[in-house]
């Protein structure tokens, strides 16, 4: 690669504090969101399709980005759905085989900005201490007092529904049709490789938009319930919360990550609560309380379930634990059939400790 003179680029957290670096290619632009960052080692193409980061500036902590380039089956939605990438060192070249883009045409190809040669490790330690909070990527620097001011009118993510923004406009179909189980599921911002897993286990999947409601979701009379992943507060999805309320009245099997996890804490009356920085990675490691098992994850979220309450409620048991910070990773109703996680069983990137949350809904729709 020849070499290529690149424009100066910033990022400018809502509390004022500025990183400078330069902008990845020959672009210019700007592009708001929560600033969060993802200590995966690899799996970046999948985390930049990943529906539950829509809205968010992702800061990307290992050292080197892009260096195996970009294949067009490790997607995890149609198109990337971060608003921005912040790295260290962008690497324009790959050497994997498999590969059919660079990083770069794949970024270009979704229209997103991303900014390189950043102190990640110093944004990160900030972003550690103060918390997850708005901020700009720009190659605009030299009107630093403008972007400040643009960046007041961005929402927090804080009350914001982001749900409607990523899930489907119409139902669709994965898997066998002639497959014996049948599972409805709600579309909050889903991974393929949840339906993925979902259909190898001999599940036909029909995928619902976020705002369906119980008696749509039921005419395909299916065995079984599944609510997704998503961006965004879980507390404004009541249409989901009502959907969670009227399957667990029924009985009827349910599952839920992440997203999912928090409508039916809250579908039981139980808060949810914006965290500091969130978890955002695929080492973290959570304990199941059942098994007494370890198990090392992928997760991604930035809300999470208000355990005090969960152990109070007569219904709820907590199932698994973050034996980082002792938050709430799984939930199960005593009598009813239901269960949830706040991590990624599906991983994609990350382990697969934790496939067997399918097979355990599996059972649970057969039983």
């Amino acid at each position: 690669m020849k070499y290529q003179k690149r424009n100066k680029a910033v990022v400018l957290l809502a509390d004022g504090t500025i990183f400078h670096g330069k902008v990845v290619g020959n672009r210019e632009g700007t592009a708001f969101g929560e600033v969060c960052f993802n200590t995966g080692m690899t799996g970046y193409q999948e985390i930049f399709t990943d529906p539950s980061y829509f809205g968010q500036l992702m800061v990307a902590t290992n050292a080197h980005i892009g260096n195996y380039g970009t294949e067009k089956n490790e997607i995890e939605s149609e198109g990337i759905k971060i608003s921005g990438l912040i790295c260290k060192n962008f690497s324009y070249n790959y050497s994997r085989d498999l590969a059919d883009l660079s990083l770069e045409d794949f970024l270009n190809q979704n229209n997103l900005l991303a900014v390189s040669d950043i102190d990640t490790r110093a944004l990160v330690s900030y972003i550690r201490d103060n918390g997850a909070m708005n901020a700009v990527i720009s190659t605009d620097v030299d009107n630093i007092e403008g972007l400040k001011k643009r960046l007041k009118d961005i929402p927090e993510m804080n009350g914001l529904e982001l749900a409607s923004k990523v899930s489907t406009k119409e139902p669709y179909f994965v898997g066998d049709e002639n497959a014996e189980i049948k599972i409805s599921a709600l579309d909050l911002g889903i991974k393929k490789n949840i339906l993925r897993n979902l259909a190898k286990r001999g599940a036909y999947i029909k995928v619902f938009p976020y705002n369906s409601t119980f008696q749509d979701l039921s005419a395909f009379n299916p065995d079984g319930y599944f609510l997704s992943n998503g961006p965004g507060d879980p507390e404004p999805l009541t249409s989901a919360q009502e959907v969670a309320k009227e399957i667990i009245k029924r009985d009827l099997p349910v599952f839920g990550i992440c997203l999912g996890h928090q409508v039916i804490a809250l579908a039981n009356g139980v808060s949810t609560y914006k965290m500091h920085n969130g978890h955002r990675g695929i080492n973290h490691p959570v304990k199941n309380l059942i098994t007494g098992k370890g198990e090392i994850t992928s997760q991604n979220h930035g809300f999470a379930v208000n355990r005090e309450e969960v152990e109070a409620h007569p219904d709820l048991e907590v199932t698994h634990v973050h034996l980082n910070d002792n938050t709430v990773a799984g939930l199960k109703m005593k009598n009813k059939n239901c269960f949830s996680v706040q991590y990624h069983p599906e991983a994609s990137p990350g382990p697969n400790d934790a496939e067997y949350l399918f097979d355990q809904f599996i059972e649970n729709i057969k039983k």
